[in-house]
């Protein structure tokens, strides 16, 4: 019986993911998650298959995005909220994600190489064993002293805009 289910929600995120961003806001939105906006630019892959049946499975009791292992790379996602976000061992390289909330985010094992994070707010964030590789940090809201310094060892970059304090 748990493997029918765990086909059915298999077959009905391959069939999400095969659907256009509007017909997947659509159908976002008639689950209730329509909060999770970003969902319409995933790509069809393995990844994001079992990330999409984590939405399925439960929508009603979605209170953070679970994005554990998910493929985020090369997304414009500025402004995205990610608020106590699950992103241990997702894909991030290349993605932007200015502006975003990602408080209390676990970004552990994930992959943020050239990604851009410029005036995100980072409070409370968790970064261990993150590939941070050419990673973009505007001024590190909500970083640590600490956290910044072993980012920049781990090879991110920070960047202090002129004309702002």
């Amino acid at each position: 019986m748990i493997n029918l289910t765990t086909q059915k929600l298999r077959k009905n995120a391959i069939q999400f993911l095969e659907q256009n961003p509007k017909q997947r806001l659509q159908t976002l939105k008639l689950l209730g998650i329509g909060r999770y906006e970003f969902l319409t630019k995933v790509k069809l892959n393995e990844a994001n298959i079992v990330c999409i049946m984590r939405f399925f499975q439960n929508p009603q009791q979605l209170k953070f995005p679970n994005l554990v292992s998910a493929d985020l790379s090369d997304l414009v996602l500025d402004e995205v909220n990610f608020i106590r976000g699950n992103l241990t061992y997702a894909n991030l390289q290349r993605s932007s994600l200015v502006n975003a909330d990602l408080l209390f985010v676990n970004f552990t094992k994930a992959d943020l190489r050239d990604a851009d994070l410029t005036g995100a707010t980072l409070n409370e964030t968790i970064w261990l064993d993150a590939l941070v590789e050419g990673c973009q940090f505007g001024q590190g809201i909500g970083l640590t002293q600490l956290q910044s310094q072993d980012l920049k060892l781990r090879g991110a970059k920070f960047t202090h805009p002129n004309n702002e304090n």
